[in-house]
């Protein structure tokens, strides 16, 4: 088996680029990842990667490598699957992503009674609101929010997310309360935006009269992490978009109040993605099937 573990530490360090976050993912540190990645160059009598102090970049060797080596574990992978469904106890590592607010709230939770219906499968959860490549990052699955363009993944509809605009009762008393879309936008509104390296949408699409409709808005702040713009929203600094499910019980509590109510954001998707190879595999199912279900219940669905 460590031959197998050596291929997977070089496979991480291929895909993430670098020593240090392979190690990280593979839950080892960082000397012995780079010595496992020495061993294997020792073994094959090549180079596989250039390193710097600055950088790592794949050799023209690492690059072929890779594709075998991909293969090699994806066949293993396969196998492992073959004998756990026939034993009917699926078994192995399932890694999984998801956006910080889907996460946090309808995934993590649930995770523990996965497991314990499930002994023999482990669960590697990473929370980002950035965008996933599901295929570089070695992933089993990843859970995504929003519409998806030209994907070559198996895409399965878990809801339609409402969504909804907000803010706190502290920053309509000082700022008014916008009726509209159009509001938002001729009164210079501070509006608190998701952004990310990658994000394709710097406006907020709503519904009108004439169907939807994408504003240019604008304001002080924006982040990457979806808590954070709930924070701030809590914090009176300005109105956020949020599905309805993230922000329900600072709506109830009256902590947060709808705005601009006659152009309600339009509703989002939630998807699970996956490679089509992966859905072989048992362990996959079984959690999309699992976590679809704690999802649409927790959405409202």
């Amino acid at each position: 088996m460590s031959y197998v573990v050596t291929l997977k530490m070089f496979v991480r360090v291929y895909e993430l680029g670098s020593m240090s976050a392979a190690a990280r993912d593979q839950r080892t540190s960082p000397a012995v990842a780079s010595a496992r990645i020495s061993e294997l160059e020792k073994h094959l009598g090549v180079r596989l990667f250039n390193r710097t102090t600055r950088s790592l970049q794949p050799t023209e060797n690492g690059r072929l490598f890779y594709d075998g080596a991909r293969r090699v574990l994806e066949a293993i992978d396969e196998a492992e699957a073959a004998v756990g469904e026939a034993t009917q106890h699926p078994r192995g590592t399932l890694f999984v992503a998801a956006p910080l607010g889907i996460g946090r709230r309808l995934i993590a939770p649930h995770v523990p009674a996965f497991k314990a219906l499930w002994p023999m499968i482990d669960v590697r959860l990473r929370l980002s609101d950035r965008v996933i490549d599901v295929a570089a990052e070695g992933l089993d699955m990843a859970f995504h929010l929003g519409v998806l363009e030209d994907s070559t993944l198996k895409v399965r509809l878990v809801a339609d997310c409402p969504r909804i605009l907000c803010a706190a009762p502290s920053y309509v008393a000082r700022r008014g309360m916008p009726c509209d879309g159009a509001a938002l936008v001729a009164d210079r509104h501070d509006c608190l935006n998701l952004r990310f390296p990658g994000a394709r949408e710097f406006q907020w699409t709503l519904q009108t009269s004439d169907g939807p409709r994408r504003f240019e808005i604008t304001g002080p702040f924006e982040t990457d992490d979806g808590g954070v713009l709930t924070a701030w929203a809590l914090d009176g600094h300005g109105i956020v978009l949020k599905p309805v499910f993230e922000v329900a019980d600072h709506l109830a509590a009256g902590r947060l109040v709808p705005v601009a109510e006659a152009t309600p954001p339009l509703p989002v998707q939630l998807s699970v993605l996956s490679q089509h190879r992966r859905l072989r595999d048992p362990k996959v199912r079984l959690f999309a099937d699992f976590m679809i279900e704690k999802c649409r219940a927790g959405i409202g669905r």
